[in-house]
């Protein structure tokens, strides 16, 4: 499953042996955290916000203010949750540098509004959590199958969706969401969503989002799904999928 994208506890108390149990994540060096968050503002990258009431969704980095030790994200003054998180003045940042996942707690939040745009603002973190993403196994879908996922956009219901299946595994999938696309936001449930993987691999499901990182800049996004809802059937169609697409890679590398 991917629990690994779940926001982890910055609390700082130690260990009852004296040790930091986050110590060999942590980052707290001012240049360090910099450039980790340069590379986040300049990809670009999906960064998803958690209020402790549990409320979500997800912001780019707009800005780093190096003077005033401020950072900005872009906001959508239409968004329902918005107000919460102003409301809650902190809330807890996670976002996904290729194989590296990011976290960090956002403090001291203030909704900053001009003649065209709104931001969050908040102050520079001045520690962040950096893990290695955990490395369940998955397979890349075969192209020439045309794996889609068929579903609703569950904020908009009307929305049919054919979404390219990038990848799989026994505890979720990952789909491709153009930029021309409402973004789902991550803790939404997919309820009906038909997964066609080849001719011989179809079966419905239910996925809950967990996040969201970036592909490729101004093409979409990368929505990472776990399966909320899977019968029998569906699991061994699946795991028979897994097992076939890993022997043709392993011919395939050795050819």
């Amino acid at each position: 499953m991917f629990q690994e994208t779940q926001p982890a506890s910055l609390d700082s108390s130690l260990a009852a042996d004296g040790s930091d149990p986050w110590g060999p994540f942590r980052v707290s060096n001012g240049t360090e955290i910099a450039t980790l968050l340069r590379q986040l503002r300049d990809g670009s990258v999906p960064v998803n916000l958690n209020a402790p009431d549990g409320a979500a969704m997800s912001a780019t980095l707009w800005s780093i203010d190096d003077v005033q030790s401020r950072i900005s994200f872009s906001a959508d003054e239409g968004h329902p949750a918005l107000q919460r998180f102003v409301h809650a003045d902190e809330a807890v940042a996670v976002a996904y540098l290729d194989s590296v996942k990011l976290q960090f707690d956002l403090l001291g939040m203030l909704l900053v509004r001009s003649a065209r745009a709104c931001a969050l603002q908040c102050a520079l973190p001045r520690a962040m959590l950096r893990f290695q993403r955990r490395t369940a196994y998955r397979v890349r879908t075969n192209e020439r199958h045309a794996p889609t996922a068929r579903l609703r956009h569950p904020s908009i219901p009307d929305m049919s969706l054919g979404l390219r299946v990038l990848d799989v595994s026994i505890g979720g999938c990952a789909l491709f969401l153009p930029a021309d696309v409402p973004l789902i936001e991550p803790g939404m449930r997919l309820d009906g969503v038909r997964i066609e993987l080849d001719a011989d691999t179809r079966f419905g499901a239910a996925l809950q989002m967990q996040h969201v990182s970036s592909v490729q800049a101004g093409l979409g996004v990368r929505l990472g799904c776990e399966w909320a809802q899977i019968d029998g059937a569906a699991q061994r169609a699946l795991q028979r999928y897994i097992d076939q697409t890993q022997k043709r890679q392993r011919l395939l590398s050795l050819g």
